[in-house]
């Protein structure tokens, strides 16, 4: 007999199947595939798709997709079905997007748990639900990648379509970049806004980049200034030596460490880690320009490491894992604030993402930015509550990242705006 997840999965094959061949004849220039690998998609398409988008990342390459699912970390067993979705014409592939059939919400960083609960008790499945995002990935960015606005529509309403067909609750869109966020809005998607906190490589009066980290320090005001002098003191006179790794510097004893501490972490917090080793080795050797390793020694012996993402080619650097195999006092600030954004200055980086949740990164100099999701419900009275709730929702994080940006770390008006 068929697990569930697999029984979803054949499922979704089965809609999504009709779904191509219903998209091809509504909009005869569309052919629409659903695929249930991102393999089954080539790599130099998608690729080229992603290095064409608004936000490229690399969280959104091809590999990545692949690296999760043929490590088994995005899979039918992990709730995570793939479905895939391109749009061809005669002139090739248009459009792509990474889809899943979810059977939770874990590892999404955008919490919809009382809307599953809501559900649940008017007696309506809220899983199998449509997610299309960067699995584990609160990092924003395209999604929708598409030459035209013409293919990226056929994406969101292939997606609809293959919810109706298939019988399931929603479809969701997370982290998209503003083209994403239009086109979604435009089909009447309800619209989901977050907080995230980045840091910007540019002085307030003059908009040139810092000329090091001492730079940095003295545009903050006075008590942050000493507070991270101070943390940083601590760190070292605990005795820790920081090095940095990057690309195929790390090897493969630095990825079991590095392995062993994230999952200490996932562990403490009593969860499951979503990433297992097989994971790390693929990325660490086909996506090795985008892996940047701080590792903390002390008495000659690592202690802790964190995982940055890089890509030179946006300027850009993503605060992503960590974790310790004996604690010290602060190390988490060093190895996760301090020495990446001093790394990010020397290298001539423009912008460091932290992460979502945390308003103690603003006293490290990151500072409150929008992030979107978009979200389409099939039932009609669900979707105009939750409609009413996030309008509700809206006000109070905008109340929210007002009185954020009332306690802006820096000595003048330097917040970033976002969307």
């Amino acid at each position: 007999m068929d697990e569930p997840e697999e029984q979803t999965a054949r499922a979704a094959r089965k809609a999504a199947n009709g779904t191509g061949r219903r998209a091809a004849r509504a909009a005869a220039a569309w052919t629409v595939q659903v695929h249930d690998s991102p393999q089954a998609i080539a790599a130099q398409d998608w690729d080229a798709l992603l290095d064409a988008s608004p936000r490229p990342s690399p969280f959104m390459r091809h590999e990545w997709f692949a690296a999760l699912h043929d490590s088994g970390c995005t899979t039918a067993d992990t709730g995570w079905s793939p479905l895939f979705l391109s749009v061809a014409d005669e002139g090739g592939v248009q459009a792509v997007c990474p889809l899943y059939a979810k059977t939770h919400s874990y590892g999404e960083y955008v919490f919809d748990w009382a809307w599953a609960d809501a559900y649940e008790r008017a007696g309506q499945p809220y899983y199998p639900k449509l997610l299309c995002a960067s699995p584990f990935t609160p990092v924003p960015g395209s999604r929708l990648l598409a030459r035209s606005p013409q293919a990226r529509d056929a994406l969101l309403s292939a997606m609809e379509q293959l919810a109706r067909q298939a019988g399931w609750s929603s479809a969701h869109l997370l982290f998209m970049d503003d083209e994403d966020r239009a086109a979604a809005q435009q089909r009447g998607w309800l619209m989901r806004g977050n907080v995230q906190f980045h840091w910007e490589n540019r002085q307030a009066d003059s908009g040139q980049p810092y000329a090091g980290f001492a730079q940095m320090l003295a545009a903050l005001q006075r008590e942050k200034r000493k507070k991270i002098q101070q943390e940083r003191r601590r760190v070292q006179e605990s005795g820790v030596v920081v090095t940095a790794h990057e690309g195929h510097e790390i090897d493969a004893g630095l990825w079991d460490f590095f392995h062993a501490c994230y999952t200490r972490t996932y562990r403490e917090h009593g969860s499951r880690p979503y990433l297992n080793r097989a994971f790390f080795e693929r990325v660490g050797r086909t996506m090795a320009a985008n892996w940047l390793m701080f590792v903390a020694t002390l008495d000659g012996q690592r202690v802790a490491a964190s995982l940055i993402g890089v890509d030179r080619g946006s300027g850009a650097a993503y605060g992503r894992y960590w974790g310790a195999q004996r604690h010290v006092p602060l190390l988490h600030f060093e190895l996760c604030y301090y020495a990446p954004l001093q790394w990010c200055i020397a290298q001539g980086l423009q912008r460091f993402e932290g992460g979502a949740q945390g308003e103690h990164k603003m006293a490290r100099g990151l500072l409150p930015v929008r992030t979107w999701s978009a979200h389409w419900l099939a039932h009609p009275g669900f979707a105009q509550a939750v409609a009413d709730h996030l309008e509700r929702e809206s006000t109070g994080v905008s109340h929210y990242v007002d009185e954020l940006r009332e306690h802006n770390p820096f000595k003048s008006t330097h917040v970033d705006e976002g969307n």
